[in-house]
């Protein structure tokens, strides 16, 4: 019997057997969620509770078609499903990138048979999206962790559609808190730490912050974007929009496409496709050109000084792709007192029900709080 299984039982005996649940997810204002799969979900737990933005963790299973299935039925491998857990995030602090580096550096990505001591499919690891969005930065994720990871072997990592979600039995959830001692013979014998340390080193805990969902490997812009060529510019861009975000042009007032624009949606750099600013936080200011109160986020834009005129200004300039989008002053509303007034030219505007279709939905919240 394994170190694990006689752990259990001692839990069951103290505890009592109760069946797992398929609870949908209960979301906090701005919230989102994060279904992983690394082994034992007592150590996929504790990471992720321990992550800055994390409000809570919920041990569970999924990837199976079992309906409500017990401990000891995905245990025992004939279900399909896997031991997983539900992540419960604030994207304004964490991102979902983020969370797949915490992944890469807490299980072993090479190893689709289990992970570590626990053998079989119910502990093989797992991404489970529940948007298209989770999708593209997992694959891009995942990517990178196989070109540039410190493993010698493939990354295998099943990335797969999430269909179901059963919470684990109660005994089981912040086990790793409840049950300090049992917990730490379990971890110091199954192999994880030693596989992480091994791989990982001193870069096994980081800051998680400098991994974006526009740059999910934590690169610098610079690394990650490489902005096309003037003459490609020149190919794909209309001649309007060329001359703003290439040459600082101003584009003329009242005669441009989003000045008077009131649909719910996000403005994006035509050039790179950088999220800019929100429908939420536009407002009509009667000058003709689209105005907004603040970027959608704040390091969305980058500020430089402007003096090509007579008097200073402040040029707002998208940081990845350097393209000129407009100015910003201090005769604004309130909140912010500004008005960050940009070239309809510099920019593309998604409409809110295509964002998540174009890998924007973390922005949703953005659009439509308020």
């Amino acid at each position: 019997m394994s170190i694990r299984l006689i752990i259990i039982v001692t839990s069951l005996l103290v505890s009592g057997i109760s069946m797992a649940q398929n609870n949908e997810p209960t979301k906090q204002k701005n919230e989102k969620v994060a279904t992983l799969a690394g082994g034992c979900f007592w150590c996929v737990e504790e990471a992720f509770e321990k992550m800055p933005g994390v409000r809570e963790v919920v041990s569970g299973y999924s990837g199976g078609k079992e309906t409500n299935p017990t401990y000891e039925q995905v245990a025992g491998g004939q279900t399909g499903h896997t031991e997983a857990a539900q992540v419960y995030y604030n994207p304004d602090i964490v991102s979902y990138a983020a969370l797949l580096q915490k992944l890469w550096r807490i299980s072993d990505p090479t190893d689709n048979q289990g992970q570590f001591v626990d053998r079989g499919q119910q502990y093989r690891p797992a991404i489970f999206y529940h948007n298209e969005q989770q999708k593209r930065i997992a694959m891009e994720s995942r990517e990178w962790l196989d070109k540039n990871g410190p493993f010698s072997d493939p990354v295998v990592i099943e990335i797969t559609p999430f269909r179901s979600f059963y919470n684990a039995e109660k005994y089981h959830q912040n086990y790793y808190d409840k049950n300090p001692v049992r917990y730490r013979i379990y971890t110091y014998n199954s192999g994880r730490y030693d596989f992480v340390e091994k791989h990982w080193g001193d870069t096994s805990d980081v800051d998680y912050q400098q991994f974006t969902n526009e740059n999910p490997s934590g690169k610098s812009d610079k690394n990650t974007y490489t902005k096309p060529s003037k003459s490609e510019l020149k190919e794909r861009l209309t001649d309007i929009q060329y001359a703003v975000t290439q040459e600082d042009a101003t584009e003329p007032a009242f005669d441009n496409p989003y000045w008077d624009n009131e649909r719910a949606g996000i403005y994006i750099d035509i050039v790179s496709g950088e999220p800019l600013f929100s429908s939420a936080d536009k407002y009509e200011s009667g000058t003709g050109w689209p105005s907004f109160t603040k970027p959608i986020t704040p390091d969305a834009v980058v500020e430089k000084e402007d003096n090509s005129w007579f008097y200073t200004r402040t040029d707002i300039r998208s940081r990845q792709a350097d393209s000129h989008v407009g100015h910003v002053f201090k005769d604004g509303p309130r909140p912010t007192g500004l008005r960050y007034c940009m070239n309809s030219a510099a920019m593309r505007f998604i409409p809110l029900e295509k964002m998540e279709e174009e890998g924007y939905g973390d922005y949703i919240d953005a659009v439509t709080e308020k």
